[in-house]
């Protein structure tokens, strides 16, 4: 019976700390429990968007042009490309994956954010193949403009 009470003990208290851990956002406080800075805020958002543009989106497959390796070109990463590769039947198709770095195309955040959840641009056309038609959720796609803005188109 003291075993179980004991264990019943634990378990509660396992419960109350999960349940308030859940209630905090670690990327809302710093490891001392302060409010984040803005600046801590952003950076966190801008690392949100890099995960999703690298590793969730894989966007460099397209808009990022590689070496003759086979490496990604680091001096234009993400600045568009030439896809290598073609459709097997006629379609529409664009040939060319424009650049994202700085998101030249979308003038504005709320425009590029509007497109990363619609996956229509400003003028309402829908993209064409082999760009699939995303819809990120709003704070993914702010987390993905917020990422793509950072970086600095390169000449």
């Amino acid at each position: 019976m003291k075993n179980t009470l004991v264990i019943a003990a634990l378990a509660s208290g396992a419960i109350v700390t999960l349940a308030h851990c859940s209630k905090q956002s670690p990327a809302a406080e710093t490891s001392v429990g302060a409010p984040a800075s803005p600046a801590a805020d952003r950076a966190a958002l801008v690392e949100r968007g890099r995960h999703l543009v690298e590793s969730v989106g894989m966007c460099t497959d397209c808009h990022a042009p590689r070496l003759p390796s086979g490496e990604f070109d680091k001096s234009r990463y993400l600045m568009g490309s030439e896809l290598p590769f073609r459709p097997t039947v006629p379609m529409p198709f664009v040939p060319v994956a424009p650049p994202l770095a700085g998101l030249p195309t979308l003038p504005t955040d709320e425009a590029a954010v509007e497109f990363m959840m619609t996956g229509k641009r400003p003028s309402g056309a829908p993209v064409m193949p082999p760009m699939p038609q995303i819809r990120l959720k709003r704070d993914e796609a702010e987390a993905v403009v917020a990422y793509l803005r950072s970086l600095k188109p390169t000449a």
